[in-house]
């Protein structure tokens, strides 16, 4: 018997684990479907696309997209503990202010960044001098690139002479403008939520942490979440609480546990034969995600990403902890407004030292640089859906990208702006002709032929079991799900609407202000 147990050990489990094991006198029980973190891959931040599709990535696919020439996505998503904070690029950017006071225009009471602000500086240990509002103190590691490539420096340049202003902090009242991404390390590895909240919590006691441990159902008694079941090593098990059960599974997984116990979209359920338990058509509902579209070329640079792998380099690594292994590959970020009519940024360029192509999973012909676009605030809305009532089954993803025309076009604003930064010096000299395509493109339609051929996910998905007040939510303020007592939501699927930023920061906020809610009501 445990006082609480904590379903999904990432970004948001492994810090929920850690908080509410802090009480000496309170017994918390962690379940990961996942192995552990003890992987090379992990700790070394240019290596994370080694991981994807091996047991440690749960290896998703979206429906075929209507709307990117019928293609189905595929999806990473950590499984293992630290979960996508151990699969990352290991971006930290928070948004702006503006995010978080619409949740609470929205009637998210609590959630403007004003009340945030303060769980985002708890959360930080940020080496970076004189960074107003960003913490010193917290767990997590937040450093500058250690070792960033020349060509990023180069990018730079470029985009501040293609008319980018330079900001020395996104973290703080804006992230308009250009600089080197700040990034969860420390000393060139990777800092994960079970690197800095999990870890130091092992030897606890009070702290049970099961791994390969895949949740199936949430047991409900009038009302009540008191259990959950799990399979390991081809056993169920059962494990009750008497105080509450959090979910923090992620927007696909804790979306799916909840329709498996019944609560969701009473016809859905039926539909798959579950019988319903709550009546809760949010569930699964309003799901988006940051879609990015790269624009990559070729280059006669000899020092970038693709020789990160030689041996040089590894000794660099492992001796200094510098050089080409340190690169989270997402180096450089550029944020910026579509349009002067825009309050704040809605697209982002990002920018590889490599030809990120495929996930860098992709065939490469030779050393290349990517400029990624990305879509910030998208009004398409997608759902996740159950394919079947088995829990080995994986869910029905569909992102519905693009769906909406608005997206599309300011997608095309935006490549054409990371082309301009190409074309621009001292990027300009450094790079020859286009990877993916035959050239440039010039015609409006040319590029939404492109972007619908190679966009793919920015692994930012969000909202399926969103926070609020109205009908479609799940969630309340406090994140406990409607309708059901002693059961909570904690991860990026209780927002309910992106950041214009990175999901990371935000799901590990939640997180920490949920433990208070939980701990201090």
């Amino acid at each position: 018997m445990y006082d609480y147990i904590v379903v999904g050990a990432g970004s948001a489990g492994c810090v929920m684990a850690a908080r509410l094991s802090e009480d000496q006198g309170t017994k918390v029980l962690l379940l990961e479907a996942g192995p552990t973190d003890k992987k090379q891959e992990v700790d070394v931040p240019a290596a994370f696309p080694k991981l994807f599709k091996t047991e440690r990535d749960w290896d998703f696919s979206t429906v075929p997209q209507e709307n990117m020439h019928g293609r189905s996505l595929y999806w990473p998503r950590g499984k293992m503990l630290g979960g996508s904070s151990s699969i990352n690029a290991m971006m930290w950017v928070r948004g702006v202010p503006a995010d978080y006071d619409a949740w609470a225009e929205a009637g998210c009471e609590g959630w403007r960044y004003e009340d945030v602000l303060p769980y985002f500086t708890r959360i930080e240990n940020a080496r970076r001098a004189g960074a107003n509002h960003v913490g010193h103190s917290g767990p997590l590691p937040i450093e500058e690139q250690r070792d960033p490539n020349p060509a990023t420096l180069a990018f730079i340049d470029a985009a501040v002479a293609a008319g980018f202003t330079r900001n020395p902090n996104a973290n703080v009242e804006t992230n308009e403008g250009v600089d080197i991404t700040q990034v969860t390390q420390k000393k060139g590895k990777r800092a994960s939520s079970a690197f800095a909240y999990l870890r130091p919590a092992l030897g606890r006691p009070n702290l049970t942490v099961e791994t390969e441990a895949l949740a199936t159902r949430v047991d409900l008694d009038d009302g009540r979440a008191v259990a959950v079941r799990y399979t390991k090593n081809g056993t169920e098990h059962t494990a009750s609480a008497t105080n509450e059960i959090i979910l923090s599974g992620g927007t696909i997984n804790s979306a799916q546990l909840l329709m498996l116990s019944g609560i969701g979209p009473a016809s859905h359920l039926r539909e798959v034969g579950i019988e319903p338990v709550v009546d809760l058509p949010g569930v699964g509902q309003n799901l988006s995600d940051h879609l990015s579209a790269g624009i990559v070329m070729d280059t006669n640079r000899v020092d970038t990403l693709a020789d990160a792998e030689k041996l040089k380099q590894l000794l660099k690594y492992l001796v200094m902890r510098k050089g080409l292994l340190t690169s989270n590959i997402g180096e450089a970020h550029a944020f910026f407004r579509s349009g002067p009519d825009v309050s704040a940024p809605d697209l982002e360029l990002i920018f590889a030292p490599a030809p990120f192509i495929e996930h860098g999973l992709g065939e490469v012909s030779g050393p290349g640089l990517t400029i990624g676009v990305v879509l910030l605030q998208p009004v398409s809305r997608g759902s996740i859906t159950l394919a079947s009532s088995d829990p080995k089954d994986a869910p029905v993803i569909d992102p519905n990208y693009l769906a909406d025309p608005q997206d599309l076009r300011r997608m095309i604003i935006g490549c054409r702006r990371a082309a301009d930064v190409f074309a621009t010096d001292p990027i300009a000299s450094m790079v020859g002709d286009p990877m993916l395509i035959e050239s440039i493109p010039e015609t409006d339609a040319d590029w939404a032929d492109a972007i619908r051929s190679f966009a793919e996910t920015l692994y930012h998905p969000v909202g399926t079991c969103a926070m609020g007040v109205g009908d479609m939510a799940v969630v309340d303020p406090q994140l406990r799900v409607r309708g059901i007592e002693s059961l909570r939501v904690v991860d990026a699927s209780v927002m309910p609407t992106l950041n214009r930023g990175h999901t990371n920061a935000p799901a590990i906020m939640i997180a920490e202000k949920a433990a208070d809610l939980i701990r201090h009501p």
